[in-house]
Formats: structure tokens, sequence, C-alpha cells
């Protein structure tokens, strides 16, 4: 329990999610059709870089992708050099320990399912309603990042 008088800093909020990529514009592309903003895209390389990751020689080029709301952030990263490294087999299920999907709310997941079948999504597991409060799915995109959908019921 605080005390009066003595002040805790605590963070602001969550600004990104970083997500290394092969193939930036695959992945650019499908989160555009899910209904993400293209902030803006750039090389990204220099001392500063190297000293806040710690690696030697970096060249890479990020996007920055915003929700419609403005308040939620993924950050897609290609390494140029040094070449990005696999930690973990590319489709990794579910249970794998690491941060293993990103969930958004949508308004019609059928929608949602079917565009993003057009950039190569696929189901995890199948569509699945929970209660009577959601309807909810699993969706394997680009470089085998898992995304959550899900849709509340009225």
């Amino acid at each position: 329990m605080m005390s009066k008088g003595c002040r805790h800093m605590t963070i602001q909020r969550m600004d990104n999610v970083l997500i290394v990529v092969d193939d930036l514009d695959a992945t650019i592309s499908f989160f555009v059709e899910l209904g993400m903003e293209l902030e803006g895209r750039a090389p990204i390389e220099g001392r500063w870089v190297e000293r806040v990751i710690g690696i030697d020689d970096v060249r890479q080029e990020v996007a920055m992708l915003r929700t419609p709301d403005g308040h939620g952030r993924i950050e897609l990263a290609m390494f140029h050099a040094p070449k990005a490294i696999s930690a973990e087999p590319k489709d990794a299920p579910a249970n794998t320990l690491g941060i293993r999907r990103i969930m958004f709310a949508v308004d019609d997941i059928e929608d949602v399912l079917a565009r993003l079948r057009t950039h190569g999504a696929e189901l995890v597991g199948e569509l699945a309603q929970y209660e009577d409060s959601y309807r909810l799915c699993y969706v394997r995109g680009p470089e085998g990042i898992i995304v959550g959908l899900a849709e509340q019921l009225s």
C-alpha cells in the first residue's frame, strides 16, 4: 500500500509490439487489410540503434502501424544486416513459450476472416463462440504470426 506523499512512477501506456519479419510488404498488407493504418516506413541504422538493441552493424527497415482508435501500434522490422534468425519453428503452436498472438476486437469476424484469407491467412483451430459474449478465432498470417480475432456479441 502506498502512503500519502509517496508516489511511484508508472507506465503511461503500451506503445507498441515489435515483430521481426522477412517479408515486410506482405506483412504490412496483411495488417492493413485487418484495418490497421500504416503510419510510416523507413530505413533504420546507425550507432544509436546498435546501442539500443545491442547488435553491431545493423541495417533494417521498419514500418509502424496503428489501430484505427490510435491507441495500439505494431512495429514491423525487416533486418538487412545482420540477417534475422529463427528461434523456434515457423508455425509454432499456441502453447509455445513466448508471445504467441495479438488479439484484435473486430466488428464482423466472418468478413475479416474472408479478407485475411486473401492474404494467405489460415484458421489455427476453428471459429468458436464463447457463451453469449464473443465469437473468437486464431488465424496464422504471414511469417507465422498468430492473430486472435474477437467479435463481441450484442
